[in-house]
């Protein structure tokens, strides 16, 4: 187990520091066909995505192992493990998002479960990327938040998300992962972003909502260190469309210099 910077969390602090949005592309292995993870790891090397985030709020298969080790072995890229409890410590991955969902009030997702995994972590030796988690409302109940049995974080009320942004700083964790949730019909909203870039020296990792370069562009341009994109892979949206959606990221940061 690397508790200090490895390569993976060290890319994303090189990405903040340098102005970049990283784009992480999520695979959730009941959702996603077992036929469609070669296809999917091949094109995500060829569009030039920076990884895969692999994990799901309920894992019902037995087959996320070896899922990521297909897609390491197929695309060359690192994996990092989203874990929704610490059933999902698995060794195939590079590292892991140890994620405490602060935005919560549930013990259980605070400490609990990652009481049990850490001597999973350990024992994979998984690069570890402590990581505070905050659910933010999007007009749907996600997965995550009733699985967590949490309430997100209003969406208008961005005094509240830099509180919690600063409650994590000041614990230690390395970064904030901004969740609207899968398939959530709005993304975090770009001023909440903006917001929590402007006034924390963390990476911020920002999901939920985003199909296509349009949403992508907006949060780059907030600020966002990096993006993951999960459900717009699995219906096909944004299939055929990374190296676009790469280019908008480009762009949103290049004029924001």
């Amino acid at each position: 187990m690397t508790i200090e910077l490895g390569p993976v969390e060290s890319r994303l602090h090189q990405a903040r520091a340098a102005g970049e949005t990283l784009l992480y592309l999520l695979v959730d292995p009941d959702r996603l066909p077992a036929g469609e993870l070669t296809p999917l790891a091949r094109e995500a090397a060829d569009a030039g995505v920076h990884g895969f985030l692999a994990g799901s709020s309920l894992l019902l298969g037995n087959n996320f192992g070896d899922t990521v080790a297909r897609l390491r072995k197929e695309s060359g890229l690192p994996v990092i493990l989203f874990p929704g409890d610490n059933s999902q410590v698995v060794p195939q991955a590079d590292a892991i998002l140890f994620l405490s969902l602060l935005s919560g009030r549930n013990p259980q997702f605070l400490i609990g479960e990652q009481v049990r995994g850490a001597p999973q972590v350990m024992h994979a030796g998984l690069e570890c990327l402590p990581t505070a988690y905050l659910l933010v409302e999007a007009g749907v109940t996600s997965s995550a938040q009733f699985m967590s049995a949490s309430q997100p974080m209003p969406r208008h009320k961005i005094d509240i998300a830099l509180a919690h942004g600063l409650a994590a700083r000041c614990m230690g964790m390395r970064q904030l992962y901004l969740e609207a949730g899968s398939g959530a019909p709005q993304t975090v909203p770009p001023a909440m972003v903006r917001a929590l870039a402007k006034n924390l020296d963390l990476p911020l990792i920002v999901g939920g909502g985003i199909s296509g370069p349009e949403e992508a562009g907006e949060l780059a341009a907030a600020g966002a260190s990096a993006l993951v994109i999960g459900s717009a892979i699995e219906n096909g949206r944004a299939r055929g469309r990374l190296a676009e959606i790469l280019a908008a990221l480009r762009e949103a940061r290049q004029k924001g210099e």
